[in-house]
């Protein structure tokens, strides 16, 4: 069974759900402490010809909690008014704003949990047939810290391949998960351009562009491009 293990994003770029097609089980990395200035609560879309940051109001955040104890603030009003302004004229515009309402517009307010749902409702769209789970909903042995702790989640739920994003080469050691019986793989994403308007190409935005400018056939294509080492 292939599993990967990664932080909730909101809205994440194309490599992170490369990853999450690739495995049989992804788990939401819930139960870690929050990241300021990442990308747990905010993202970049397509403004005219340049990238434009949004970024999703919290109360309680706190490098000290850990991210499911924090809680979604109250600007989702206005970041759908933002992504309505900027995609207004896109190709897929009819078909992928009601997704992003619903999820803007759901009642959940603990975060982890608001952006675990965003995940399981854009999978449901691209039709990404992965388990989606907790980790602090996993058995674990919660004192063990960074690769062990990895491992130990692998173990848990019976991985035999551990997949990371590329970045992941310098965290983790092929030879410690393959004394465990684990096979640790690497993900680098191969991404292609894709017509946006009549600007150059804006690359690294979040996975909304990539619906609101491509079929769900051609997106389905963008999930294989990758190499596995």
């Amino acid at each position: 069974m292939k599993l990967a293990i990664m932080q909730p994003y909101l809205f994440p770029y194309l490599g992170y759900w490369q990853l999450i097609n690739a495995v049989d089980t992804f788990v939401i990395y819930d139960d870690v402490n929050f990241i300021k200035q990442g990308y747990i609560n905010r993202n970049s879309v397509l403004s005219i010809d340049k990238a434009q940051r949004f970024t999703l109001e919290l109360t309680g955040a706190s490098s000290f909690k850990m991210i499911n104890e924090v809680k979604v603030g109250a600007n989702t009003k206005k970041l759908l008014k933002t992504i309505k302004h900027n995609y207004l004229k896109s190709p897929y515009f009819e078909e992928v704003f009601p997704l992003v309402q619903k999820i803007f517009g759901q009642e959940e307010r603990n975060l982890a949990k608001y952006i675990g749902h965003s995940l399981q409702e854009i999978a449901d769209y691209l039709q990404i047939s992965t388990e989606l789970v907790y980790s602090s909903a996993v058995k674990k042995k919660d004192s063990l810290k960074a690769e062990d702790k990895v491992i130990d989640i692998c173990t848990v739920l019976k991985a035999d391949t551990y997949v990371n994003s590329i970045g992941g080469r310098k965290l983790y050691n092929k030879h410690r998960f393959k004394e465990k019986g684990i096979e640790l793989k690497f993900l680098s994403s191969k991404p292609k351009e894709y017509k946006q308007f009549k600007s150059n190409f804006v690359p690294g935005l979040s996975i909304i562009d990539i619906m609101m400018f491509n079929s769900k056939a051609d997106i389905k294509i963008m999930l294989n491009e990758y190499e596995l080492e």
